[in-house]
């Protein structure tokens, strides 16, 4: 669907209508209305606009699943995003699962995993118990740390999407692609916050939140949810005893383990009881000092999801689609495509 590629890419760019107007002499209404469907451009304004955007012409016409139905999280009040970056981040996620469902549909929409029911457990009164119960929802052991995080919620048909954004205030948002849920991240997020997110977001899904709590309180309390979820009381009491004087450099291994930042660390050890509010706030203000407060230092591997390039390596090799289509569902290059999945049987037998 042109008009729908245009928005994207021209958002992707960071790019006005009126910016994108002046640069191929057009109107900024024109732009709207090839937007909005109701004007299409000649060749010579297509071939004007996609040099501009840095894409091909083709890249317009790519064709979109008319038949998916999204259903976008709202954004929460301090994500700091401006009205065209929100744009941005909706148009995202619903042009990269067009392409995701369009593998989907051609091997068969069972392939996905049963992801699970959404809105379906009752928040208690204890944020350790609501912790557990999230776990125990999702088929996950009741402790222990949770190795790629991203790797065990595709596998239980939960879609991932990591993109670019250039806007450290956000860090993620959920929603559904025909009421399947989504989690969506920022990439440029640290591997420790795009865990936290996920886990944040996944309290957003799966709880049910009362309709008289207001946004600040849903939102610390699904930030409560996160952290004991990602680490539980249980845990957090064997690794870290029941009672320190300090912050130590030892802990610096426990929040490794669980993929936690020790921000989070040293908050769920105060919260409880394992250090006191006083030990606690020393360490948020040495924290603050050496600047972990906006970048503190990676300690794990990036999580990425995996399962979209696994369908269309499986469909090109099952003959379903070509190399060529492959790559444009990947936004890959052929020969990266080719060298990824592609073995002729000397390599084969070689290995």
């Amino acid at each position: 669907m042109f008009s729908k590629n245009l928005k994207y890419y021209r958002l992707k760019k960071a790019l006005s209508k009126k910016q994108l107007a002046e640069r191929i002499h057009v109107s900024p209404m024109a732009i709207t209305n090839y937007e909005n469907g109701t004007r299409k451009p000649n060749m010579d304004i297509l071939q004007k606009m996609s040099k501009e955007l840095g894409i091909r012409v083709s890249d317009f016409l790519a064709i979109r699943n008319e038949n998916l139905v999204f259903r976008h999280g709202e954004f929460r009040k301090n994500a700091a995003l401006t009205i065209a970056q929100q744009d941005y981040v909706r148009e995202s996620v619903e042009e990269y699962f067009n392409r995701y469902m369009t593998i989907v549909e051609i091997l068969g929409g069972d392939i996905l995993p049963d992801a699970p029911h959404c809105h379906g457990i009752s928040l208690s009164d204890d944020v350790e118990k609501d912790a557990m119960m999230l776990r125990k929802h999702l088929y996950i052991a009741s402790d222990g740390p949770l190795d790629n995080l991203v790797e065990i919620l595709e596998n239980k048909g939960i879609l991932i999407f990591v993109f670019k954004i250039e806007n450290d205030k956000f860090s993620g948002m959920n929603g559904f692609v025909n009421d399947r849920p989504y989690i969506a991240l920022n990439m440029e997020m640290s591997p420790e916050r795009n865990r936290s997110t996920i886990a944040h977001e996944l309290a957003h899904l799966m709880f049910i939140w009362p309709e008289e709590m207001n946004d600040k309180d849903i939102e610390d309390r699904a930030t409560a949810i996160s952290g004991a979820f990602l680490l539980p009381k249980s845990d957090a009491e064997r690794e870290l005893g029941i009672h320190r004087t300090k912050v130590s450099k030892d802990m610096v291994y426990v929040a490794k383990e669980y993929g936690v930042s020790m921000l989070l660390l040293v908050k769920r050890a105060q919260v409880l009881g394992i250090i006191s509010d006083h030990v606690a706030k020393d360490f948020y203000v040495a924290a603050s000092q050496a600047g972990w407060r906006k970048k503190e230092p990676v300690r794990i591997a990036k999580e990425l999801p995996t399962f979209f390039e696994q369908l269309v390596f499986r469909a090109i090799n099952e003959n379903e689609i070509s190399v060529q289509k492959g790559a444009e569902l990947l936004k890959m290059p052929f020969d990266e495509v080719t060298s990824r999945c592609c073995k002729n049987e000397d390599e084969l037998w070689s290995m």
